[in-house]
């Protein structure tokens, strides 16, 4: 009998453990925004994310290329100190820069030495793996116009250091090629970054979105294609998508429904039941009461006493007289 090829199962296998791992909400949502995400165009996307209101989701293929990214940056510190570089803060010991209002990000290591355009000037380190094309697009273009959200994120991380120089470096997965460019601080460019992010992060409203044509092809990938221009109904019921929530100036959250008291990081994650959905993250009209229970008005019908989770399963269901009905004889919910 002729063994079976395992290719296929074993790598639909491993993909898929990948995945599940990276469907965690820790794993998909960081509490920060981060330094690498100053450069994004789009401020609504920018505020979902932070909001943790769109969750990315990869294929595990994609999610094996992320590992090698970061794997790669091992590789990379070993050869700069292999031609005297001095660099510190790497791996688990990065240096991490806080600009404060939820703004902060870690930092691939500090060169103290060695630089050889510049051998007593320290720089700031940022590693990237690059496939063919965008390789060859940093090669001619440089990073400032090739990669825009890198050269903010080394902008940023230039700022937050006081260190007004820094080395890119971007690997070719294709051929090992290398590229290196050093970046001095642009402090205007970078202040007005940071100014930005911590705007965003403390913003009450969602920002409007880079364009309203659900075709344009920045928006037509985003993982917030849905939101922005399909069904306009947050799917992610945790702290951070509820009404009740404040992101304040001290990178801190606050409850209205609790008193404004601080809430802490875990329990953000879960979708509790005093959850009301931000108007801004639904299609209805919401009308909130003293207490804090909120009214939804969905095909006419004011829709009260439902979870947020049971009014995203299904909002045709909160309105149906006959399910309602059923719901409240058996005390069930809606999940669907």
């Amino acid at each position: 009998m002729k063994i079976p090829e395992p290719k296929h199962t074993v790598a639909a296998l491993i993909d898929a453990a990948h995945e599940a791992k990276r469907s965690s909400h820790e794993e998909c949502f960081r509490p920060h925004m981060g330094a690498s995400t100053l450069g994004e165009k789009c401020e609504r996307k920018l505020w979902l994310g932070f909001r943790w209101a769109v969750r990315e989701r990869f294929p595990g293929r994609i999610l094996r290329v992320f590992r090698r990214g970061h794997r790669e940056e091992e590789t990379v510190v070993e050869d700069l100190r292999a031609i005297g570089m001095k660099v510190r803060a790497t791996g688990t010991a990065q240096t991490r820069v806080d600009f404060g209002s939820h703004v902060s990000g870690s930092i691939d290591g500090i060169i103290t030495a060695g630089v050889p355009e510049s051998p007593k000037k320290a720089h700031v380190l940022e590693i990237k793996t690059h496939a063919r094309k965008s390789f060859d697009s940093v090669e001619k273009e440089g990073v400032e116009k090739a990669h825009p959200k890198h050269y903010a994120q080394v902008q940023a991380y230039m700022l937050g250091t006081g260190v007004d120089r820094a080395l890119y470096v971007a690997v070719c997965k294709d051929d090992d090629r290398l590229y290196v460019e050093r970046i001095e601080l642009d402090k205007e460019r970078a202040e007005k970054l940071v100014a930005r992010g911590r705007r965003i992060a403390t913003a009450d409203d969602m920002p409007p979105p880079i364009s309203t044509d659900p075709t344009w092809y920045e928006c037509k990938w985003c993982s917030a294609h849905d939101l922005c221009h399909g069904s306009k109904i947050v799917q992610e019921i945790n702290c951070r998508t509820c009404a009740h929530s404040t992101a304040t100036p001290e990178s801190t959250w606050t409850c209205a429904r609790n008193g404004d008291h601080v809430m802490p990081a875990d329990w953000m994650r879960e979708a509790h039941d005093c959850h009301a959905l931000h108007c801004d993250l639904v299609p209805w009209p919401v009308a909130y009461a003293e207490s804090g229970d909120a009214a939804h008005t969905i095909d006419g019908v004011e829709v009260r006493g439902f979870a947020s989770t049971e009014i995203v399963a299904n909002p045709k269901a909160c309105v149906d007289p006959t399910l309602v009905a059923l719901r409240a004889k058996f005390g069930g919910r809606i999940v669907g």
